[in-house]
């Protein structure tokens, strides 16, 4: 599904499940080397349905509360400040992949303490993370990467549960370990969830952001004359270009008719959240322009129904902090490829490139 109307009409539909274990026979004609695999086989709220999802969404939803995200303003604030600190090394000429030295580390840094993880494991949860997000790879490397993501997490488990601290993991073990009713697969799917789905969205909002300014310079003179503001920004770059392409696999619980087309019971569903708002017949024929003038801006980048990201306000914070920053500092900032020669992530979940050249130029 890529119409606004029926990809908001499925995610908020009682009679669509996000649980294969319970509504998807052909799971156990999937091997185990799918490249997919880890965004169904996983056991959190993120695959759960009905009460199950309820108990397990509302045992995590505490720790994004608006209150607790905006604590994380000082916290992201330090990093964007150290990151442009570095960034203001680089020679002047040098091309830099802003993807790589700043929207990749702001919201990874973010989740990794959130969520405690130690230094030692740090790149390696990441490339795990990273991985998963490869839906191109070969069956023999998605089932290695597979294994690898469950071992990492396990690994981060662990240590903490030798050292627990004030941190999420540790949050998680203890309801693991105590009275609550939460299995090691949950846990460990839990981690999977919310450390990949905690970064990757902010990753490419941010450097999203920064191309569409790069390769429109009359919506970058609107931002810089106050006829437009960084909220314009960060919200019609989330309809024209969601960070999150698919968030895969919902399932018909009974048969559906959707205007005539029927889903039944036990299809497997594809909403493209990251179309959604391109769809001209909500934002009009320029759905595709990217326009920060616009007086109405709908999208679903961050999903909806039961299933709404629980850290968009995070990363909407993170991208409020680091946009304006990068761009004060380095307002004579342009790419340093054209635009057709960006590489596109090989991933049908995330919507972002493989890197972001650019040309650093420093205020006075």
């Amino acid at each position: 599904m890529t119409g606004y109307e029926y990809v908001k009409r499925l995610a908020g539909d009682r009679r669509v499940s996000r649980d294969p274990r319970q509504h998807w026979p052909e799971l156990e004609r999937i091997p185990q080397d799918w490249a997919l695999n880890v965004w169904v086989r996983v056991v959190s709220a993120f695959t759960s349905y009905g009460a199950e999802h309820r108990r397990l969404r509302n045992m995590i939803a505490p720790s994004f509360t608006p209150r607790r995200t905006e604590a994380l303003r000082p916290r992201v604030q330090g990093i964007v400040d150290r990151l442009i600190a570095e960034l203001e090394t680089v020679p002047p000429g040098e091309p830099v992949d802003l993807r790589a030295r700043f929207a990749y580390r702001i919201p990874t840094e973010v989740i990794c303490d959130l969520f405690g993880v130690p230094d030692d494991l740090r790149a390696w949860t990441l490339r795990a993370i990273d991985a998963v997000l490869d839906t191109a790879a070969s069956p023999e490397q998605a089932r290695a990467d597979y294994a690898d993501l469950w071992a990492c997490m396990h690994a981060l488990a662990e240590a903490k549960r030798a050292e627990p601290g004030e941190d999420m993991t540790s949050d998680l073990i203890a309801a693991r370990d105590g009275d609550f009713r939460f299995d090691e697969e949950q846990l460990i799917s839990t981690l999977i969830l919310m450390i990949g789905a905690g970064s990757e969205t902010a990753v490419n909002l941010i450097a999203k952001a920064v191309l569409a300014l790069l390769t429109h310079p009359d919506q970058f003179a609107l931002l810089r004359s106050g006829k437009a503001t960084w909220d314009d920004v960060i919200d019609e770059t989330l309809r024209l270009d969601g960070p999150i392409m698919h968030m895969p696999l919902r399932y018909a619980v009974e048969d559906i008719d959707l205007d005539g087309v029927r889903i039944r019971k036990g299809d497997a569903i594809i909403l493209a959240f990251g179309a959604a708002g391109r769809d001209p017949a909500l934002n009009g024929e320029d759905a595709d322009a990217f326009d920060l003038t616009r007086t109405e801006r709908e999208h679903l980048a961050f999903g909806y129904g039961v299933h709404y990201c629980l850290g968009a306000p995070l990363a909407r914070l993170e991208a409020s902090i680091a946009l304006p920053a990068l761009l004060d500092r380095f307002p004579g900032i342009r790419l340093a490829v054209e635009p057709g020669e960006l590489v596109p992530q090989q991933s049908f979940i995330a919507n972002g490139h493989q890197s972001l050249p650019v040309l650093l130029t420093p205020a006075a």
